[in-house]
């Protein structure tokens, strides 16, 4: 069993009447944030340790039991043993500490207690010092009773800082973060404009952490420069995907009436909006509406394609376009059941990049061999796909 532990301690710099955890993230709090990453991971418990109980932290701790899980507000490590599974791994994540899934997912495995590190040499001054040249990168796995131990030490320590002594003696694992983690935002923050602009890289990663090349390619740079001003001016996931979704529509209907460029060119435009939308709504907390737009991405190249294909057979007066369109539905579509982000490669191809193919064949004037060329791509992927299932079921 995986269970989560936040910190919710420490004030802020600017504000000191605030804590840290509850600081605006995204249009959420950050603590909210925070336990989104451990829900992700598998967390199917939240235990957060805290000093007072303010209204902010009230209403972010009420939002976080909305998702799902079972969340405890603790004032002691006595109190989060008693919440928790005796046989549970803890991750654990730094008060104030802004980082991705990918960082978070990496330490959510079975194994003993582990702490994610970084060189003293490159280490942010928040990080906390460790031996061995090392400094603690904010996320840990833990033993429940490395709790224990600290329950059993005086409650004026400041259970953060003694959790960490306390596995260092018990020689936990050290692991490094990642080189690219402190680029894409990773950190922590005691400070609300610090972390304003800390999280503008972070928001960018959401979408960098993506396997495939059309995510890293093409929509993480777009992210970069969109995503912090859609969150900036409040923008929610599903008006931007209200207007992706009109926008799909008039392409759709442009493909139907013969405009073919300008059709793929308004139907790939949505798909980059859904992209951003998606990840908009992840971070504001609205699964249901996240998982609308993800399924709005894989719908509008499908629709697309079959347009586009029936719209090719009207013209030459046999069915061999659609068929080759359905094909890459088909093949597309199975592919994208069978490699889960998680095991993705980052050559396989993905619906936006098949339609992406269509639109380049379009302006070539070559739509029909665009088709069979994504459909062939998304047979290759297919077969990767299932093949890496067959080695790693």
């Amino acid at each position: 069993m995986l269970a989560g532990l936040l910190f919710a301690i420490r004030e802020t710099e600017d504000r000191p009447d605030r804590l840290t955890a509850t600081l605006p993230f995204g249009g959420v709090t950050l603590i909210e944030y925070q336990a989104r990453l451990l829900i992700a991971a598998g967390a199917s418990q939240i235990v957060i340790m805290v000093a007072r109980l303010t209204p902010e932290l009230l209403g972010a701790i009420a939002r976080i039991g909305r998702r799902g899980v079972a969340v405890d507000a603790v004032r002691h490590a006595s109190e989060a043993v008693e919440k928790l599974h005796p046989l549970a791994r803890v991750l654990t994540l730094a008060d104030g500490l802004l980082t991705t899934e990918r960082v978070v997912c990496a330490l959510a495995r079975e194994g003993g207690d582990t702490l994610l590190v970084v060189p003293q040499a490159d280490a942010d001054g928040r990080f906390e010092r460790l031996g061995g040249a090392m400094a603690w990168a904010g996320v840990a796995r833990l033993d429940v009773r490395r709790l224990g131990e600290v329950a059993r030490l005086p409650r004026d320590y400041d259970p953060q800082s003694t959790l960490l002594r306390v596995a260092e003696q018990a020689r936990a694992v050290h692991v490094l973060l990642p080189p690219d983690a402190i680029r894409n935002g990773h950190g922590i923050e005691h400070d609300g404009t610090a972390l304003a602009a800390r999280g503008r890289a972070a928001l960018a990663a959401i979408v960098s952490d993506r396997r495939g090349w059309f995510d890293q390619c093409i929509v993480a740079p777009l992210a970069r420069v969109a995503l912090p001003i859609m969150v900036e001016r409040r923008w929610s996931g599903m008006g931007v995907g209200i207007g992706a979704v009109a926008l799909a529509l008039s392409g759709l209907s442009a493909i139907v009436w013969g405009w073919t460029i300008a059709g793929l060119a308004l139907a790939f435009s949505a798909c980059l909006l859904l992209a951003l939308a998606a990840p908009l709504s992840g971070v504001r907390d609205e699964p249901r509406t996240e998982r609308l737009l993800l399924v709005g991405g894989l719908a509008t190249p499908g629709l697309a394609a079959l347009l586009l294909g029936a719209a090719e057979s009207g013209r030459s007066g046999h069915l061999t376009a659609l068929v080759v369109a359905v094909t890459l539905v088909v093949a597309g579509a199975l592919a994208e059941r069978a490699g889960p982000e998680r095991v993705r490669r980052r050559w396989w191809g993905s619906a936006p990049a098949y339609l992406l193919l269509l639109l380049i064949g379009a302006v070539a004037g070559w739509p029909v061999a665009a088709m069979a060329m994504a459909a062939g791509y998304a047979t290759v992927t297919l077969t990767a796909a299932i093949e890496r299932l067959r080695r790693h079921p």
